[in-house]
């Protein structure tokens, strides 16, 4: 059963993501952190930056084409520019790299609209196998 993101990521449900919005190779991802997601000085713990970030720009890539059925991290980048004390929003950007390899960019931002992180990443699409294979 789907709660908030369009395919079933029971990792982003136990976390709490939203998926705000996808579209045209765009995704934003809203997160309201509980004491739980926080770390020793109180911000959000940097594995939940990356983890919020990678559920937009991964959602991002998927949605450049309606046939796929996921995306898997290739490889990613985060630059932590500011602490994550409350509620966020990551918003990604994708383009294509190839035919099934693309690349995505994205930001992290508080209430404000203040960047907190920067993202960058390669994802793989991930399409149904034909029967038989």
């Amino acid at each position: 059963m789907l709660t908030s993101f369009d395919v079933l990521i029971p990792f982003l449900e136990h976390l709490g993501l939203r998926l705000l919005e996808i579209g045209g190779g765009r995704a934003r991802v809203g997160f309201d952190p509980k004491p739980e997601h926080m770390n020793s000085w109180k911000a959000i713990h940097g594995g939940g930056v990356m983890t919020i970030l990678d559920a937009a720009l991964s959602s991002a890539c998927r949605s450049l084409d309606e046939d796929c059925i996921g995306a898997t991290t290739v490889e990613i980048k985060v630059n932590f520019i500011a602490a994550a004390r409350g509620p966020v929003i990551a918003e990604g950007r994708a383009q294509r790299a190839g035919r099934s390899l693309l690349f995505a960019e994205g930001e992290l931002f508080d209430r404000e609209g203040t960047v907190l992180a920067k993202a960058t990443g390669t994802f793989k699409l991930v399409y149904p196998q034909a029967r038989g294979e």
